[in-house]
């Protein structure tokens, strides 16, 4: 059976696979669909997000479709930059434009608490399943530290871990993450409508 991951981010579909690939099915990405339209991730929360991507890519697909959207959330910035994490630094900017500008945002503040929050949607062609959620305490850095990851990973310290995601494994990370708390939250909703899959206990949010 196969699963679509609505998503065209090079990055993201390779750890969500690496998240679920004790799963017997066949995962496939916005890549593999012929036409995919790109979604406009208008919606002013990463749960509206996440919903409007899965029911939209699952009615074009005609497949049963997952789809996530990730903030991160900084106290001292006030929430910010939340549901914008992806273009903080604007339109087409990349992942150290992003790092660059939250590290000169944060330049004086005292408080460097943030959290990681992702949203992950299961939808059928007739409509949304249901959602799943993970979360991830830690503080941002003053400066860049480690080389893996993606995106803010590298000014990202986990509270439970002292390091940054930029300086984990993939198997450390993965354990750990929002988005790898999120994913496997979502297998319970996703195993009464699939076949041949491994059920996997529920993690903690």
């Amino acid at each position: 059976m196969k699963l679509l991951i609505a998503t065209r981010n090079k990055d993201k579909i390779i750890e969500i696979k690496e998240i679920l690939k004790d799963l017997d099915l066949e995962i496939v990405s916005a890549y593999d669909i012929p036409g995919m339209p790109d979604v406009i991730e208008d919606r002013d929360t990463i749960e509206g997000n996440a919903i409007k991507k899965a029911t939209e890519c699952a009615a074009f697909s005609k497949m049963l479709t997952l789809a996530d959207d990730t903030g991160l959330f900084v106290d001292a910035l006030d929430g910010k930059p939340g549901v914008y994490a992806a273009r903080f630094a604007g339109e087409n900017c990349t992942y150290k434009d992003n790092r660059e500008k939250m590290l000169s945002e944060m330049k004086n503040k005292k408080n460097r608490s943030a959290q990681f929050r992702t949203v992950v949607a299961f939808s059928s062609p007739d409509g949304l399943i249901g959602i799943a959620k993970g979360k991830v305490d830690g503080k941002i850095t003053f400066k860049e530290i480690g080389i893996r990851g993606f995106g803010y990973d590298p000014i990202f310290k986990v509270n439970i871990t002292g390091k940054t995601f930029g300086e984990m494994t993939d198997i450390e990370k993965h354990k750990i993450s929002h988005r790898g708390r999120a994913f496997r939250n979502i297998i319970s909703v996703i195993v009464p409508h699939t076949s041949g899959l491994r059920k996997v206990s529920k993690h903690e949010l």
